[in-house]
Order: structure tokens, then sequence, then C-alpha cells
């Protein structure tokens, strides 16, 4: 419930970030406004989801229509709090989960953030990626668990040098942007296991696989149709990370690994 509050809360913050980041603009000043009449939104309307539906999806003062993406970025931040807490297992008496819940809160806004930036402008801001090495690194030390950080730190660095293989090999396959951001989905997942490491990487090209395919059956895109590939790696990792891991940690205890 506590994640899922936060998560709203993060969630409105992560629509400024969106806006602005790709644009060079400060998330910190000015306040939002209205993009029609650039008038400050009041504290009052500024509450996630509940202020979009008093306002009935409009502004107070002018009547622009506000897109409904902000409430929806709000409430899916929201349950992806909520859907992390669980997966950790969070018991305030139990402080196993507690110490790894900023961790993958974090990579859960961090993730969101990424995604829905490279499907507005295909890329991934530096601004965002960069500094999300060290804070998350930081972050797992909290967890306390030896042998898990020295599995992130070697599944940080194998999934990076398998996208850049991919990248240097064939230039116009991926942006070097997706290289930056493996290295984050191959430690995040990589420190609750390899299977969890493996499911994730794998199912980010698959996604990613469908999704073309699917453009393309429906006549939205063609065989050099650049897509973004931020969003399968975000979709991926948190796949495995909720629950889909477990099929990778199975098949590598059925190989003896």
């Amino acid at each position: 419930m506590l994640a899922g509050l936060l998560g709203l809360a993060v969630g409105s913050f992560l629509n400024v970030v969106v806006h602005r980041v790709p644009v060079g603009a400060s998330v910190v000043s000015p306040p939002s406004a209205c993009p029609g009449c650039g008038h400050p939104i009041r504290a009052r309307h500024n509450v996630p989801v509940a202020g979009w539906l008093v306002l009935r999806g409009r502004c107070f003062d002018c009547g622009t229509a506000i897109s409904a993406r902000y409430p929806l970025v709000e409430l899916g931040t929201g349950v992806a709090f909520a859907l992390v807490a669980m997966r950790l297992g969070v018991d305030w008496d139990d402080g196993d989960g507690v110490r790894l819940l900023p961790a993958y809160l974090a990579f859960a806004g961090v993730g969101i953030a990424l995604a829905l930036i490279d499907l507005d402008v295909q890329r991934l801001p530096d601004q965002i990626v960069l500094p999300s090495y060290p804070v998350l690194g930081a972050l797992l030390l909290l967890g306390g668990d030896g042998s898990a950080l020295l599995r992130a730190a070697e599944g940080t660095v194998a999934l990076a040098a398998f996208f850049f293989v991919i990248w240097y090999v064939a230039p116009g396959g991926m942006g070097f942007g997706d290289v930056k951001l493996s290295g984050l989905v191959g430690g995040m997942t990589a420190y609750l296991s390899w299977g969890t490491f493996l499911v994730g990487a794998f199912l980010g090209f698959l996604l990613g696989a469908v999704a073309g395919m699917m453009l393309m059956a429906g006549g939205r895109a063609g065989r050099r149709t650049a897509l973004p590939f931020g969003p399968f790696m975000v979709l991926g990792a948190w796949a495995a990370i909720l629950g889909a891991g477990h099929l990778g940690d199975f098949y590598l205890d059925s190989i003896g690994f």
C-alpha cells in the first residue's frame, strides 16, 4: 500500500522528467504549467490521478485538454511500485526485502522514464542512464549480499558486452543508448539470479521481435523501420524480475548449472 502511494507521487515527477529531459530543460523549475495558457498548475490540482479526474482532463484556467497519459503514468508507476514490494516480500519486521526495496523501486522509476522517452524521441538520455549506474549500485549495497553483488557486476559486464558486439557488428541494428541501458538491465536482473538474467535478456529480444512483426503485419512498419528497443528491454527485465525469471532458474538447475 505504502509503496503504491509512493509510486503515484513518483509517477507525477516522472511525467516532468519525460517531458523535460529530452529537451534539456530543468526538472526542478519552473513549476508545471498548462501548455495552452502557461498558467502554473495549482497545488490542489497536482494530486496524482485525482487532480486530473477532478479537472475532467482539462486545464482549470483555459479548458485545454490534458492528455490522459499523465494520470496513466502516475497510476502505472503506483502499480509497478506495489508489484515490486510484493515481489520482494517486503515485511517491515524482516529487513531482507526492505533493504533491497530502494534499489528496485529506483530501477522501476528509471525504467519507466527511459521507456517513455525512447517511445517519444527514440533516445535513451545519458542524463538518466549513466547516473543510474552508481546510484543503483550503491542501493544494491544495502542488500548486504556479497555474492549477489558480484553476480550483478558480472551480469552488467556480460550483457553490456553482448549488446556492444551486436551494435559493433550491425551498426544499424540498435543505438548505443541500448548498449548503455543493457548494463543496468544485466546488473539488476543478475543480482537476483542467473536465471532471471537469462530470461530478462531473452524476453527483451523476443518482445521486440513480436512487436516488430505485428507492426509489419499491420502495415505500420517495414523491414528497415527503426523501432525503439529500450521499452522492450525494460519490459523483459521486469517480467523476469517479477516472476518469469523462475523459468530460467528451473532451466539452469535442470542442466546442473
